[in-house]
C-alpha cells in the first residue's frame, strides 16, 4: 500500500454504503453484507469496526479498545486491520 493511501490515526472512518454490518443470528456472529455475499466477522474485527462507527478516529478506537483488553498496546494492530478492511473496499475515510 503506497503512502498516499495509507491510514493515520488521526483518520476517522466509516463503513463503505455497499456494505451493511449487523449480528447474524443464524451465523451467530457479526457480519458484513453486500450485493454478491456475505463477509463473516471474527468478535476482535467486529469490535473494531463497531466502533469506527460512531465517529471517533483510529486512534480512538484502539484507545478504547485497549482499556478494554487492560491496556494492551493494540494501536498498531487496529490500523493494520482497518488498512486491511479499506484495501478490501470495507470501509473509507470520511470525509
Amino acid at each position: 500500500m503506497d503512502a498516499e493511501s495509507r491510514l493515520r490515526p488521526e483518520d476517522v472512518v466509516e463503513l463503505n454504503p455497499n456494505f451493511h454490518f449487523r449480528w447474524e443470528e443464524p451465523q451467530q456472529a457479526h457480519v458484513l453484507l453486500y450485493p454478491e455475499g456475505i463477509v463473516k466477522l471474527n468478535e476482535t474485527a467486529a469490535s473494531i469496526l463497531e466502533r469506527c462507527t460512531d465517529g471517533r478516529s483510529i486512534a480512538a478506537v484502539a484507545a478504547d479498545l485497549a482499556q478494554r483488553y487492560g491496556g494492551a498496546n493494540i494501536r498498531a494492530d487496529v490500523l493494520k486491520f482497518l488498512e486491511v478492511a479499506h484495501a478490501k473496499g470495507w470501509i473509507r475515510v470520511k470525509s
